[in-house]
């Protein structure tokens, strides 16, 4: 399947190229922060409160005199890295349960399609603020509740293409020479379901830096002073109407973020999904 993927298909698909240069300039912001912004995200200036954009503060200040180009650029590190790492040990978990479930059958496969049908009843949003609520609000925290979030569907879509999987010829050859199910699980059905597994976690992305937003947005993430796009507008609400650009420029970072990955998740299920393919 990743035959069917190149670079030239990127660059004739004008959406997707931009999207990806986009998630790259944020990806390596994120990592040269500290060498791209002059000022420190953190630090205080009473004469310099909520000024709007200018030569020296670009994205202009908040209520504390904080630059806000500075706190973007450093939220963007931990925006993108709970994204990105919820998304992985989520994957990693739906993958393991998923297998199992598909591939064995019987009643292990109905307890545990029962126990991704807990998890799946509850809409994303709450079951995170019921888990980030019980523990320790902070980075480790809000992750946890992503990751608990979103390996059941994970794990819903990798039974449902490990039951397609294992009815093959090759499986069934691989079966009747005495390969064990372990063999069979990660030398056949994985690398075959790899590439639509990818596709969900790529289109899970963008879903997971929202609800770290949100997280962060209700007091459940990350704690001030620590910049996070979600903070960040919490914090500036009450001055939409006086200071506009504190609420508007860490929700265009958002928006930007999640639609970029959403536009490359598109892009990589029409060229990876077989059912997609007329």
């Amino acid at each position: 399947m990743f035959a069917n993927l190149s670079l030239k298909d990127l660059t004739n698909d004008i959406p997707a190229l931009i999207a990806a240069l986009l998630v790259v300039a944020l990806m390596a912001t994120a990592v040269a922060g500290p060498f791209l912004v002059s000022f420190d995200p953190l630090a205080m200036d009473l004469d310099s409160l909520k000024q709007p954009p200018n030569r020296i503060h670009l994205l202009g200040t908040d209520s504390t005199g904080r630059d806000i180009l500075a706190r973007l650029v450093y939220g963007a590190r931990i925006s993108l890295s709970v994204g990105i790492l919820a998304s992985l040990l989520s994957l990693g978990i739906g993958i393991f349960f998923g297998l199992i479930a598909g591939y064995f059958g019987g009643r292990i496969d109905a307890v545990l399609s029962q126990f991704f049908d807990i998890f799946l009843a509850f809409p994303s949003l709450l079951l995170a603020i019921g888990i980030s609520a019980v523990m320790h609000a902070g980075l480790t925290s809000a992750m946890l509740a992503i990751t608990l979030v979103g390996w059941a569907g994970f794990a819903r879509l990798v039974r449902g293409i490990t039951l397609s999987l294992k009815e093959q010829t090759y499986v069934e050859a691989s079966r009747a020479l005495g390969a064990a199910p372990a063999r069979i699980l990660y030398r056949h059905i994985l690398p075959n379901a790899l590439p639509l597994i990818l596709v969900a976690g790529s289109l899970r992305v963008g879903s997971f830096i929202l609800l770290e937003a949100a997280l962060s947005f209700l007091g459940l993430g990350v704690q001030p002073p620590t910049p996070t796009w979600g903070s960040m507008i919490s914090l500036s609400r009450a001055y939409i109407n006086s200071a506009p650009w504190m609420v508007i420029f860490p929700g265009l970072a958002i928006s930007i973020t999640v639609i970029s990955f959403n536009i490359l998740g598109d892009f990589f299920r029409d060229k990876l999904d077989p059912r997609m393919r007329v």
